[in-house]
């Protein structure tokens, strides 16, 4: 017993040392900007007015501070996750299944929210959110949030599809034609939780409870519905502009998408619409994250403000089809309109199954029994490899 109890102490005091050394490594003030500002972003993060002249939050931005951006798109957390490995940025755009990973290697440095006035802002869901704290420290700052979609042409379904079977069972599409080839799904191993979240809805013998936290049973079957779906797949998609463009020329009808490419199809015309079917939607809840060694850092301190201002905040939610992180950006936003929050899900948190990365500790009674990320990513690979 004595033995426990001073393991439990040192276990207590080095998450002490951890979270003091954390703080010691914060900046305690801005200074001057550097003059630029490097950024990895999913796709329609950090605009300029170049695809439409209504979405530009980085100009005005250059204008007031001097720091001028400077932005790298990802397709997936993967990439981010590279991409900061290689030490090259300041900032980054990191969904839950690239946050703590980020933490846990020592690429992103602890924020001091002391310097960001408008902290207090955020959605008290997202300010401790465990993506983005970890021992009470935080790591970055909640820029947006929603949920995964399933996107599907208005033409071939007269109404909203209720199940995510379109793309994981073959089956007749309300045009008298087969799915097969006609649909796609998502080019990362993450996309695992879909089918997994499919699986709790329809085969509840499997006793799953979080499309994150599968035990190797729960994970199997989850790959065994892949491998199906990959006779139906004409493409694992990760590119929104090579979607997009499969829907309007390819022949592609349904798939898992965001709502921002929805956006982009639908403002140029198109019979695209987008749903949440029965069995619910994984989602994301991105955190702007400053590299351990980010070589601008007052003006990478300067944009986290700026990524928290309410009009910033506003239009980007309108133009990606996303939750703001700040609540206010909700009202009085000309683009993204009175019911815009409403319409993006703000009040379906809950109800999202957010991506987070896969550990070994299933974070139940279960224990140490769940399959870990580095088993999801090979194993993904090659079910998309056709084995």
């Amino acid at each position: 017993m004595k033995k426990i109890l001073v393991f439990l102490l040192l276990c207590s005091l080095l998450g002490m040392i951890s979270v003091t050394a954390a703080q010691e490594g914060m900046m305690t003030s801005v200074g001057e900007g550097e003059g630029q500002l490097s950024i990895v972003s999913w796709s329609g993060y950090i605009e300029r007015g170049e695809t439409d002249e209504n979405y530009d939050w980085v100009t005005d931005f250059e204008a007031a501070t001097g720091c001028m951006v400077t932005n790298k798109v990802a397709a997936t957390s993967d990439e981010m996750v590279a991409l900061m490995n290689e030490g090259n940025f300041d900032l980054v755009t990191a969904s839950g299944d690239a946050s703590l990973r980020l933490v846990a290697g020592g690429r992103v440095q602890p924020i001091n929210v002391d310097l960001i006035p408008s902290w207090s802002t955020v959605d008290e869901r997202l300010q401790n959110a465990p993506w983005h704290t970890v021992d009470g420290v935080h790591y970055g700052v909640p820029y947006q949030w929603g949920s995964n979609v399933l996107m599907y042409n208005t033409e071939v379904f007269p109404e909203a599809p209720e199940s995510w079977s379109v793309v994981f069972e073959e089956q007749m599409l309300p045009d008298g034609e087969s799915n097969v080839g006609r649909v796609q799904a998502y080019d990362g191993p993450i996309y695992i939780a879909d089918a997994a979240l499919y699986l709790k809805a329809h085969n509840p013998e499997l006793g799953i409870t979080d499309p994150y936290a599968l035990d190797r049973d729960q994970f199997n079957a989850a790959l065994d519905l892949l491998r199906q779906q990959r006779t139906l797949v004409s493409r694992y998609w990760h590119d929104v502009v090579v979607q997009m463009d499969d829907f309007v020329n390819e022949g592609v009808v349904a798939s898992s998408s965001w709502p921002f490419q929805v956006n982009l199809l639908q403002s140029e015309g198109h019979p695209i619409a987008s749903t949440i079917p029965s069995e619910g939607a994984t989602g994301w809840a991105d955190t702007t994250m400053m590299h351990v060694n980010a070589q601008n850092p007052n003006c990478a301190y300067m944009w986290l403000e700026h990524s928290l201002n309410t009009k910033l905040q506003g239009d980007l939610a309108a133009w990606f089809g996303s939750v703001p992180s700040v609540p206010a950006a909700c009202e009085g936003n000309e683009l993204l309109g009175e019911a815009g929050c409403t319409t993006n899900g703000f009040d379906n948190f809950e109800k999202i199954s957010f991506w987070r990365t896969p550990v070994a500790n299933c974070g139940d009674d279960r224990g140490e029994v769940c399959v870990p990320y580095y088993e999801w990513l090979t194993s993904y690979t090659a079910v998309i490899g056709g084995r």
